[in-house]
């Protein structure tokens, strides 16, 4: 049995081969550092390499699916969305593990292989004549696509909505939001909606054109490409430290609601403590300052300084650290002794991490960029 390495089979069998290295990678990873994001991702990119092989080795003259292998399960289609939901949700919260009750995303997948399984062993035969008999004729293939589909729409929504939710959450914990990785987690979900929009694509002019293999693989070189992206982008990511989101217990976020726990004369007794920490101590200097850490110095717990924030200041924590930095960058531009800093330098030396950070966040407070402030 020889490979032939043409035009249509050799970029899927380099997307194959790279899905599997990648996913070897995060696997190991994820055993080093205890990440089960990690462990989960390697399996999502070993799926999608199963998206591709089909073609990929019927492009290369290998008939062993078509032979030998003939109707046993062979993809994930109806696990891909459930990994990708349960990716971003072991991101965001590092206490999150795979309990019973999690495996019942997998149903359906599990329905599919079972099926598949009880009919393949039954012989080559058996399986020609219930192809032609049964899983045709009562339109069980159509609703196997039809699974996928369902299964790619509600399972995008809900990762996008745990998304949005940690977005909302992420700036009432964090000074510095980039580490966190927003970019990576919307562009991980912009990457599966376009592979899912194309997929369809594809599907849908083909039933209606009847295109053969030869015009049918677009989606397919698309996946492979997909999967270039994934492994790549993934693994340089710099991994956000550990986070402890879970949507299902949050407190209602808005300030009316975390201010009701303390009196007005108690609101205002620890605004003035946090304002006395941030002037004295000012822990806004160092980059990685979180919610959790304030209120440890604080002596207290993170609703109480939630709620302080929220209610006496009018702002997220994230907010309320980058006007002190803003504050001390102005400062810092009327002293002369740093004037050998660059202005990027000052924005570091005042808590900034990162030069979009320091442009965003001095832009919102001041309603300029810095350097037109300056100017003005």
């Amino acid at each position: 049995m020889t490979f032939d390495f043409n035009l249509y089979s050799t970029p899927l069998l380099f997307g194959f081969v790279q899905g599997w290295v990648y996913a070897v990678l995060f696997w190991v990873r994820a055993w080093r550092q205890e990440r089960l994001s990690d462990g989960v991702f390697g399996c999502l990119l070993a799926a999608l390499t199963f998206e591709i092989w089909e073609y990929m080795l019927g492009f290369g003259g290998v008939e062993i699916l078509w032979n030998e292998l003939e109707f046993f399960p062979r993809h994930f289609g109806l696990l891909l969305p459930t990994l990708a939901y349960l990716y971003l949700k072991s991101q965001f919260n590092a206490g999150f593990r795979l309990t019973r009750a999690e495996f019942r995303h997998a149903v359906p997948f599990l329905v599919y292989a079972v099926y598949h399984i009880a009919v393949f062993a039954q012989g080559a035969a058996f399986v020609e004549d219930w192809k032609e008999q049964v899983h045709i004729p009562l339109g069980i293939y159509y609703w196997e696509i039809l699974g996928v589909f369902t299964l790619q729409v509600v399972y995008f929504y809900r990762a996008y909505r745990l998304y949005r939710e940690y977005q909302s959450w992420a700036p009432s914990q964090f000074s510095d939001t980039e580490a966190v990785s927003f970019h990576w987690f919307r562009n991980f979900l912009l990457a599966f909606l376009a592979s899912n929009l194309i997929s369809w694509s594809m599907t849908l002019l083909d039933l209606w054109l009847n295109l053969d293999f030869w015009h049918d693989w677009w989606d397919e070189l698309f996946n492979a490409g997909l999967i270039y992206y994934l492994g790549i982008a993934g693994y340089a990511q710099l991994q956000p430290r550990k986070l402890n989101f879970e949507p299902a217990v949050q407190p209602e976020t808005t300030p009316a609601a975390k201010t009701e726990k303390l009196s007005e004369a108690e609101l205002q007794q620890w605004k003035q403590k946090v304002e006395t920490l941030m002037t004295t101590e000012q822990p806004y200097l160092e980059p990685e300052l979180t919610l959790a850490d304030l209120a440890q110095r604080l002596h207290s717990n993170v609703s109480v300084v939630s709620a302080v924030i929220n209610g006496a200041f009018g702002k997220n924590f994230n907010d309320f650290v980058n006007e002190y930095r803003v504050e001390a960058v102005k400062k810092l531009l009327h002293d002369p002794e740093v004037r050998h800093l660059s202005l990027l330098g000052i924005g570091m030396e005042c808590g900034f991490n990162s030069k979009s950070t320091f442009n965003r966040a001095f832009k919102k407070i001041t309603g300029s960029s810095p350097r037109a402030f300056i100017s003005q």
